[in-house]
C-alpha cells in the first residue's frame, strides 16, 4: 500500500529539522563570575538580626516534638482501626 503524498513530506520534514537549542540548560551565569557588592553585602552577617539566632534550636525541638506527637496518634489511630477490624468478625 502506497503511502499518501502529505505523510511522506511530512517524515521527510520531521527527518531533516535541526534539533532544539538548549539554551535553557545553560546558566544564564557562570560560575566563575565574582559575586557583586549586592550580593556580597546580602551574605553578610546582620547584627541586628544576631539576636534571634537563639530561637533557631527551640524551633527544631518543637519540630521534632511536633513530629513524634504526629507519630503516635497515627499509630494509636491505626491500633483502634485494627482492633474494631478484627472484633467484629
Amino acid at each position: 500500500m502506497a503511502q499518501p503524498a502529505f505523510l511522506y513530506s511530512l517524515r521527510s520534514r520531521l527527518r531533516s529539522a535541526p534539533p532544539p537549542p538548549h539554551h535553557r540548560l545553560q546558566p544564564s551565569r557562570g560560575y566563575h563570575v565574582e559575586l557583586g557588592a549586592r550580593e556580597k553585602a546580602l551574605l553578610e552577617e546582620d547584627v541586628a538580626l544576631k539576636r534571634f539566632k537563639s530561637y533557631k534550636n527551640s524551633v527544631k525541638q518543637v519540630s521534632k516534638i511536633g513530629n513524634a506527637l504526629t507519630f503516635a496518634v497515627v499509630l494509636a489511630c491505626s491500633y483502634e482501626l485494627a482492633v474494631l477490624a478484627t472484633s467484629t468478625k
